[in-house]
Formats: structure tokens, sequence, C-alpha cells
């Protein structure tokens, strides 16, 4: 029986697993830049972002086998869960806890370092010409990534002989759990030093990234619907735009013929309705694009598809808000409740794993937990909401060095280098997530999940008492239990006690990981207070830039002109025309009419990156001078 439930639980860890690796999949092609995209790159990305995951889905795994030794009514271990049994169940989990840590930490710190390193060794014109070797280009690569290594060693070592807080041995040695959290092994020691390193640094990523993305992500979706419909968006924008070029011809009319060429008022306001003029083309192309004109059955049908799903869109993005308000109370509610009833405080990091405040998030997977999987598939959805809120973090606030952008996170435009950093990011947060949803959001779940006791006096030191004739004996776990029978029932998950080990061997960092949660919910509300009253703005500079990368792909890629153009003939039509008789110039220079200097600046500042000024004098008839300029 022992083995059939274990293996079930496994199991289901392996189908998680498989779901998690198609997520990884999805999530690295989705934001990758198709031209851009190398193996290696995509490979270290993927693994990591897998293991980061599988680390976070394997507490609820964790809960279910040791609260599987226990049953819940009678408040006892089933007869079973010998202590060898339970303590092969440990040693199963403590070994693919320690893996999958330790294969984040190397992830992190050296794997994906020497990829980046290695894209950025890469030099096109050299190899080439055949000056760059594999050789050299790995040794490049290695050469940096050695402070990496450097750093992971003086973690291991600091680790390995810093000794435990012996306040908290001290003041707690008669607690069986603080006792059994105190580790003597110097190498266990090492690796809980190491990841509580990384767990803090995260929590300043997960703070600044996590908290805003929690609070944009479900009022994104609510507000990702028009506030004006597309065939309205278009005629707007074509008769503003008719009336913008109206007014540039008139201007050029008025001073044609002039020696001295434009008048400085007539010039800032030309140059004033060539800016409004590329702007009212943008949002007549984005019109275009989103009523499907032009293009396919397919194309036109996902378009209406997704005008459909809208209000369920709505729907689902005031679901998002109802569930980050409750991760917020839930948050504040399990805070408070440590600073007012932790039994050690500052010196284990406020550790309280039996809330005595009613928290929502904490008593429904504590329920949940009772009838596996449900509350594994409502931990997986936690989890994945709060993992694509740090992305929706990163991606809205970009890769930074204090105010300097250093890279950007958009789907389909981020580049192989952007993509190693954000997932040495998302690897930083996922592990403060991690002592997040274990330690703050639900710590109850947890640690005891819905293990229970008979709190009535044993006869016999090795015996359990029998709570069959009194139900209100059965009491849930908690690490303050006085009786000794909890201390023969009650097995806390092993996740939570290598975090609470963490926490009580460094208080330091425990008091630095619990405070960093009051910035977050700061955070959160600020940001939610602020996107609530924002009306959303057009991405204007982004769409300019993926318009200079979409024009610049298409001058190299010759050959795909080539099978659209052999696909047209067969078709009888053209695609992909844009802006006809705008611009155009014939055989003999002459502009085709209306905004050649529009055409002309629009060019300008689609090829130099910035804004083409218009000229004071010269020929302005028809715009035939600025289209030679260029």
């Amino acid at each position: 029986m022992a083995l059939l439930a274990t293996s079930l639980l496994w199991v289901t860890y392996a189908v998680c697993l498989g779901i998690l690796a198609l997520i990884s999949g999805l999530f690295i092609f989705t934001y990758q830049k198709p031209g851009e995209r190398t193996i290696i790159v995509t490979l270290v990305s993927l693994l990591t972002i897998f293991s980061l995951l599988a680390t976070l889905l394997l507490l609820p795994v964790d809960i279910a086998l040791t609260s599987s030794t226990v049953d819940r009514k009678l408040g006892a271990k089933k007869d079973w869960a010998t202590p060898d049994a339970v303590d092969d169940i440990k040693l199963q989990l403590k070994i693919v806890y320690y893996t999958l840590y330790s294969l984040d930490a190397v992830l992190c710190l050296l794997v994906v370092p020497f990829t980046y390193f290695w894209y950025e060794e890469d030099d096109q014109v050299e190899r080439e010409e055949g000056r760059q070797t594999v050789g050299g280009r790995l040794w490049g690569a290695f050469k940096y990534t050695i402070a990496f290594l450097v750093l992971c060693v003086i973690l291991f070592l600091v680790g390995f002989f810093v000794p435990v807080a012996k306040k908290a041995r001290d003041d707690h040695k008669n607690l069986d759990y603080f006792r059994d959290l105190l580790t003597e092994n110097h190498g266990e020691r090492a690796l809980t030093f190491s990841i509580g390193i990384l767990i803090t640094l995260g929590t300043i990523l997960y703070c600044l990234y996590t908290a805003p993305g929690l609070a944009l992500l479900p009022l994104a979706l609510i507000k990702t619907a028009p506030r004006v419909s597309a065939p309205q968006l278009h005629a707007t924008s074509t008769s503003q735009l008719a009336q913008n070029r109206e007014r540039q011809r008139q201007l050029e009319m008025r001073n044609e013929g002039r020696s001295d060429g434009l008048s400085t008022q007539d010039r800032r306001e030309l140059e004033t309705l060539v800016r409004e003029e590329r702007t009212l083309v943008r949002r007549e192309r984005l019109a275009t694009e989103r009523e499907g004109t032009g293009r396919n059955f397919f194309v036109r049908a996902a378009i209406k598809l997704e005008a459909l799903f809208r209000p369920i869109t709505l729907l689902a993005g005031l679901l998002l808000l109802l569930v980050s308000l409750v991760i917020f109370a839930s948050m504040l509610i399990t805070m408070i409740d440590k600073l007012k009833n932790s039994v050690c405080g500052t010196s284990c990091g406020y550790l309280l794993a039996h809330t005595k405040i009613f928290q929502p998030l904490n008593w429904l997977l504590t329920l949940t937990s009772k009838i596996f999987p449900i509350d594994y598939v409502l931990f997986l959805l936690l989890t994945l909401l709060m993992f694509f809120s740090s992305v929706v973090g990163i991606a809205t606030i970009g890769i930074r060095f204090l105010w300097i952008q250093l890279f950007s996170l958009r789907p389909g435009h981020t580049t192989p280098n952007a993509m190693l950093m954000a997932t040495v990011l998302l690897t930083l947060t996922a592990l403060a997530l991690n002592y997040s949803l274990a330690m703050i959001v639900a710590p109850q779940y947890a640690t005891f999940g819905a293990q229970t006791y008979c709190d009535r006096p044993s006869h016999h030191p090795d015996t359990q008492p029998d709570c069959s004739q009194h139900a209100k004996a059965v009491r849930a776990c908690s690490e303050r239990a006085e009786n000794p029978v909890a201390k023969m029932v009650c097995t806390p998950s092993v996740g939570t006690t290598f975090l609470n080990r963490i926490m009580v061997n460094f208080p330091f960092l425990g008091l630095v990981n619990f405070y960093a949660q009051f910035a977050f919910l700061g955070i959160f509300i600020i940001v939610f207070l602020v996107m609530l009253f924002r009306v959303p703005k057009l991405d204007e500079e982004g769409m300019e830039a993926d318009e200079r990368e979409a024009e610049e792909e298409g001058l190299l890629a010759s050959t795909g002109r080539r099978f659209g153009a052999t696909w047209q003939d067969l078709t009888g039509s053209a695609q992909g025309v844009k802006r006809a008789d705008y611009g155009g110039v014939d055989g003999e220079g002459n502009g085709n009419g209306n905004g050649g200097a529009a055409a002309a600046a629009d060019r300008g500042t689609e090829d130099h990156g910035e804004e083409a000024a218009v000229p004071v004098g010269g020929n302005v008839g028809g715009g035939a001078g600025r289209d030679s300029n260029w």
C-alpha cells in the first residue's frame, strides 16, 4: 500500500514535469527573436526555466508524501508508516531537493554566464575569415566565467566554516523542532548558506519585478479591450491623415516660388505635421492589421475569434485581480501573525508554521490537501501566476542596472543575451518565490499539510494514544506542540525544513527575507493604485523599432521575397503592400503629390533612427526637393 501511494504521487509529479517542459518551451520560443536563435542558448534557457519550475512544484508532492503517513481522522501514524518507511520517504525527497537546488545554483552561477560569454565571443567576420576557432571561443568564454567560479568557491567555503547561530540554539534547545533545524553537518550547512544567499539576492528582484507584475498582469488583461474599435480607429486615422496631408499641401503651395523658402513659423508647423503624419500612418496601419485587411482567411478568423473571446479575457482578468488581492491579504495576515505569535522572533526570522489568525489561502490549500491532487492543481496555478507575474514585471520594467536599461524582454524580439540575462533573473526570483510561498503565503499547508495528532496522554513512550472515541482531541500539527505524541506523529515537509534551517542557522538572512515581504506588499499596492486609474497608451516607440527591424530583415530576406513573389504570381494578388501612392516618386524624381516631405522624413527616421528635419529652402513643390535629399 505504501509503495502504491508513493508511486502514484511520483507519477503525478512526472506528468507535471512534462507540462512544465511544454510551458518552458513555449515561453522560450515565444520571447526569442526568430532570426537570432542559437541552439546552445535555447537549450540552456529551456533547462534553466524547467529546473526552477520543477523546484517550485516539488513542494506539493513533498506535502502529499509526508501527509500520507498520517491517518487524519485518528491523528495517528498509519500501520505501514514505520520510522524506517518515513525516513526512506524523507531521504528520497531530500535527494531530489538537493539535486534541484544544486542544479539551479550551478545553472545560475556557472552555466548561464558561460553561455552568455560564449555568445558574446562570437564574431561573424572573424569566423568567416577563419580566424576564430571553437577552442579560442571556449577559452574566451571560460576566462570571464572564472570570476563566477571563484564566487561559488567562496560561498561554499564561507558556508562550510561559518558557525551556526548560538542564540537560537541556546534559546530553543528544549524544543525538538528547533533542535532538529540546527545542523552540525558542514557540507549541508555550506549548501544551505549558498542557497540562502541566492534566496536573499532573489528577494530583491522578487520585490522589484514580481510585485509590479502581480499588479500589472490582471489589469493588463482587463484593459486589453480597445477603447475604439478597429473600423472606427481606421476611419478616424484616415480622416485625420487626409486633413494633415491637405494642410501640408497648403503650406507647400503658399510658399511655392519664395526665394527664401519656408518662413520660420511655417517650417515649425510643417515639422509638427510631419511628426503627426508618421504617427497617424502607424495607427492606420495598426487598424488595418487589426481588421485583417489583405490577410488570409485564417488570420481574419483568428481576429474574429479574439474579439469573440474578449469578454472571457476580461473575466479572466477580473478573476486574477481577485486572486491577487487575496494573495496580498493572505501575505499581510501571515506577517502580522508572525510578528505577534512567533515563538523565536528575530533569532529565527519569525518562524511560525501553525498560524493563529485565519488566513484564506492557507486554509484553502490545507483543506484541499485532504484530496490529492486538488491542492496540487491549485498550487500549480498559484505558482504559474507568480512566475508569469515575474515575467510581466521584467518585460515592463526591463533588465536594468540602476536607471540604465540594458536589455528588454519582448515577445518575438528578445535577443539571446537578453534571454540569458532574463533567465538568471527568473532563477533568482524563483528561489525567493519558493521562500515566499512556503513561509508567507501558506505556511501551515507547506509545513504540515493536513496532518493531525491525538492530543491525549500516551500510556507508553512508543505507543500512540487512541482518539477513535475522542474526536475533539484530534488537533492540527504544530511546531510548538508540547505533547510528545506530536513529535512521533507529525512529519514536517522536507522543503520547509530546508528553508527553516537556513533562517534558523543564519538569522540575518531570515530577517532580511522576512522584512522584504513588507516592501513587496508596498510596491504591489502602489503599482496597483497607479495602474487602476492610468489609461494605457500606444507603444509607438516599440512599434517603430519593430518596423525598423522588419525593414532590415526584409532587405536581407531576398530568398523569402522570391518565394513570396512566386506565390503572388500564382494567386494573382499582391499582399503586404503598404502606403500605396504615398511619398512615391516617378522615374524623373518628381513627387506623386501630397506628403512628399512626410515620406522623406519618415524614411529618414526609419533609416537613421532619428527624426528628419524639413529643409528650410529649396524646391518644395510636391516634395521632390526633399525626396532628392534622401
